[in-house]
């Protein structure tokens, strides 16, 4: 990790240091030019102001100052300056500043002032340009060593940054691999990342720990449910075995038939939810909840407490697959089959984006305190009498697990009839032709 941060670091430096090097050396020459200009200003000034007053200019400590008329002649008494050239003395009267090179470089800047004579006359003043070109190269070649030094520096600095504070995290590390069961990270004082990442590590370990318990108890309740209806089937068996009378073996066999059919209602149970908890979900479809309803209350066995479907009178289509709603209506009046007295009422209502499922039953209701894990697999609110009553104690999983996975929600409370009301919720279907 270090490394990964470390090395881009150090490039990135290094390459704008060097960028910056390669501008600033650029600079250097004409940096410099700029002095030597500004020099020779400091030097034309007093040496005009001599020659308007009728004076020769006094000598300026490195710079060569010299009188010439309009043409270029010298009129201060000294020899001519080779490198005063006519184009040269033109170029200065019109206020360039001029490069000469031969023979040897020379930078000159000239003003024209005028006599008391009134004689127009040059002042020239003119420098050495001697190691220009080299004191650029060495400049040059100094800030691409301070830029090598810098990027050395950043890297250095962020190597040892880096690795301050990958050490909390290496510790952190440790003790996570050293953490007991049940045990949690302590939560650093700081109000940082790492306080964060511990945070999160901790509600991951509860989450995980709380899936673990439930695949362990949902383990062992399935083995339970499951030994219960072999040992039954094997039990009946022995019995038919030990006592070959006609009667009996009939007796017997029709209690295996009970006990197979209870033994493949939980399988198919089991088999559902591993399905559900594999994120297998069937495609979602407009679903008219009245017909699906009515159906449903069709299906019921002979015998069951009557049953009627209550609604507004419009068709109310809800999202979800076909399949889901078939399931969780045949669970939730299969429940109530089972505790009713007399009578089931199942209704449907249409929301704005939202419909609604309702089945109340007259009988002895869910206790509150039993509400909130009435949806757990193989929970049992009765534990004796939902065996006695055929139930596998799944029904109502496979409901809420049905239900939330379209983003819906399935809770219980108390009926106006004085048993139980199961209300499930699900999204509102759109764009949906009733004709």
């Amino acid at each position: 990790m270090w490394l990964r941060i470390t090395v881009p670091a150090a490039a990135v430096t290094l390459g704008v240091l060097l960028g910056l090097a390669v501008i600033a050396g650029r600079g250097l020459g004409p940096l410099r030019l700029q002095a030597v200009d500004t020099e020779l200003g400091d030097a034309l000034a007093p040496a005009s102001a001599a020659v308007s007053a009728g004076r020769m200019p006094a000598p300026f400590d490195g710079v060569t100052v010299r009188v010439l008329d309009t043409t270029g002649t010298p009129v201060d008494g000294v020899a001519p300056v080779p490198d005063l050239t006519p184009g040269v003395v033109r170029a200065l009267k019109a206020g360039e500043s001029i490069d000469t090179g031969e023979p040897v470089a020379q930078r000159w800047r000239a003003a024209v002032v005028t006599a008391p004579d009134g004689e127009m006359r040059l002042v020239v003043a003119g420098t050495g340009l001697i190691g220009l070109a080299e004191s650029a190269r060495t400049g040059s070649h100094w800030l691409f060593a301070a830029a090598s030094i810098g990027a050395l520096v950043v890297a250095a600095a962020t190597w040892l940054v880096v690795r301050t504070a990958l050490r909390q995290v290496e510790r952190m590390r440790r003790s996570v691999r050293a953490l007991p069961p049940g045990q949690r990270l302590p939560i650093p004082e700081a109000k940082d990342e790492l306080r964060a990442l511990a945070k999160e590590f901790n509600a991951l370990l509860a989450r995980q720990e709380e899936a673990s318990l439930r695949l362990r108890r949902f383990t062992g309740d399935a083995a339970h449910e499951l030994r219960s209806p072999v040992a039954s089937i094997r039990v009946q068996a022995e019995v038919a075995v030990a006592n070959p009378d006609p009667e009996l073996a009939q007796e017997t066999l029709a209690d295996v038939l009970a006990e197979a059919e209870r033994l493949s209602a939980l399988l198919d149970g089991l088999l559902a939810l591993a399905r559900s908890d594999a994120g297998e979900l069937p495609a979602a479809e407009p679903v008219e909840l009245m017909t699906e309803a009515r159906a449903a209350v069709h299906r019921l066995p002979a015998g069951a407490p009557a049953a009627r479907v209550s609604g507004a009178g419009g068709q109310v289509w809800a999202h979800a697959a076909p399949s889901e709603v078939e399931l969780v209506l045949n669970n939730l009046l299969r429940n109530a089959c089972r505790y009713a007295r007399s009578q089931i009422v199942v209704s449907v209502l249409a929301g704005h984006s939202m419909v609604r499922l309702v089945v109340d039953d007259d009988g002895p209701g869910v206790p509150p305190e039993h509400r909130e894990r009435v949806f757990d697999r193989f929970y049992r609110v009765a534990d004796d009498r939902s065996r006695s009553s055929g139930g596998t104690g799944l029904g109502l999983a496979m409901v809420a697990e049905a239900v939330r996975r379209r983003g819906g929600r399935v809770t219980v409370s108390e009926s106006p009839e004085g048993g139980a009301r199961f209300q499930v919720t699900w999204r509102r279907a759109g764009n949906v032709s009733t004709s």
